[in-house]
Formats: C-alpha cells, structure tokens, sequence
C-alpha cells in the first residue's frame, strides 16, 4: 500500500500537464485573447476545469500569491506555472503567451478607440462590458469559495475574512496595502498556527 506522500506524488505526476513550453505559450495566448477586461474567469476555467492542469484549491492558493506578488495577477501565475512544469525556459513561454498577441491586439485596438472614442454607442458597449465583467468575476468567485470547504480555517474562519474583505474594500474603501497587511497577515498567521505541528 502506498504512503500518503507516494500517492500524493503518483497523483500530481498522473495529472494532465502541459506537453512543452509551446503547449504554455499557446494556451497562455489562447488565455489572454479571452480575457479583456480581466481574466480571472477564463484563466480558472482553462486551467483547472478544461485543461485539468490544476485542482480549484491550488488554483485558489497560486492565485492568492499572485496577487500579493508585485505586477498584473494573471501574468504572475503564468510565471509561476510555467516555472513550475518547465523551469525559467517555461516561464519565460508562459509570459510570452499572455503578452506577446494581446499587445499587438491592445495596440490596434488603441488606435480604432482613438478614432471613436467619442461615438455614444462605444461608451454605452464599454458600460455594458463592465457589467458583464463584474457578473463574470462573482460567478468565479462562487465557484472558488468551494474550494475553501478544505482550507485550514474552515468554511466560518474563511467566509469571515471574505465578509471582512468585502467590507472593507467596498464600503469602507480601505487602501489595498492595508487590506493586504491586515487581513491577509491575518488569515496567513492563523492558517499558520492550524497547520503547524
């Protein structure tokens, strides 16, 4: 019978993976071109329910780094998974992927929006744009809080600090440096003590 470290082994190797740096930076292009607006749907979608390249709850904690990490989310866990399966040659492929089409793309379209920036029916797409950015970011946000059900904290701990978070980013309008500080120092000390031996 195997130990729980061999069978957590023979199940991360067993895992779909990317087949090489290429197989990174065409799925990072791919991931990029989907997201205007922000990617946080899309790049949970691809990578762990599509391409199965990670489970909800280690996409949620590479996520949570991400974020902390200085420089644009999305573009951080690309680092960070292409470093992961093929070292700097892999992140180096990943960060092409999310930078390399979208900038071409975000550079014509900057000069098509230069030209029609004051059309009224361009404002009223962005508005609705926004919209469904923010429907898009809330439904994530739903599916990745059941990953939470196996955090440390346990479900109350952990929809206590998302209350929290929601409280002060929202109605009380809390400098992010602060929120990081407080409540994420917060949530990493108290993790800390439950897991630790």
């Amino acid at each position: 019978m195997l130990s729980p470290q061999s069978a957590s082994l023979t199940d991360t190797l067993a895992a779909p993976r990317p087949a090489n740096p290429s197989d990174l930076f065409w799925s990072f292009t791919w991931l990029a071109l989907q997201g205007f607006g922000g990617v946080l749907a899309v790049v949970q979608r691809e990578l762990v329910e599509k391409k199965r390249w990670m489970t909800n709850e280690a996409f949620v904690e590479d996520w949570a780094v991400a974020q902390v990490m200085p420089g644009p989310n999305v573009v951080n866990l690309s680092i960070m998974i292409g470093d992961r399966y093929f070292g700097w040659r892999g992140a180096f492929a990943a960060l092409a992927g999310m930078l390399t089409l979208p900038l071409v793309l975000v550079l014509g379209l900057a000069l098509v929006y230069a030209h029609w920036a004051a059309h009224p029916a361009v404002a009223g797409a962005l508005r609705g744009m926004g919209a469904v950015a923010a429907g898009l970011i809330g439904g994530t946000g739903l599916k990745l809080a059941m990953a939470l059900q196996k955090h440390p904290l346990g479900r109350l701990s952990s929809a206590a600090f998302a209350l929290a978070t929601f409280v002060a980013m929202a109605w009380l309008r809390v400098p992010l440096p602060w929120m990081l500080l407080v409540l994420g120092g917060s949530a990493c000390v108290l993790t800390w003590r439950k897991i630790a031996p």
